[in-house]
């Protein structure tokens, strides 16, 4: 899939201007490349930020389910019936 590109006007500090030019020089890029391979850095960047978060919020969902599921496991071992049917309010109690 090829890029669209589009033409922008931007300032930036004289000092990010000088730094983006000489890597421009130093990697045989243009000007557009450099700034255009930093945003592409910093996107990746937060996109592994954000699946980070992702993954330990989804961690924690699994962990706190498997704790209620545990107990409520336990509950139906201990408070089943003598054929082993599980008891009615367990499921009341694991998910209050």
């Amino acid at each position: 899939m090829t890029a669209q590109y589009r033409k922008i006007t931007i300032s930036l500090p004289g000092n990010l201007l000088d730094y983006a030019d000489h890597r421009a020089r130093q990697a045989r890029l243009s000007r557009s490349q450099v700034i255009s391979e930093a945003l592409t850095a910093a996107q990746a960047q937060e996109q592994t930020r954000l699946a980070a978060e992702g993954y330990r919020f989804y961690a924690g969902e699994a962990s706190e389910f498997a704790e209620v599921s545990a107990g409520a496991e336990a509950l139906r071992v201990s408070e089943g019936d003598a054929d082993g049917r599980e008891a009615w309010w367990w499921r009341k109690a694991a998910f209050n």
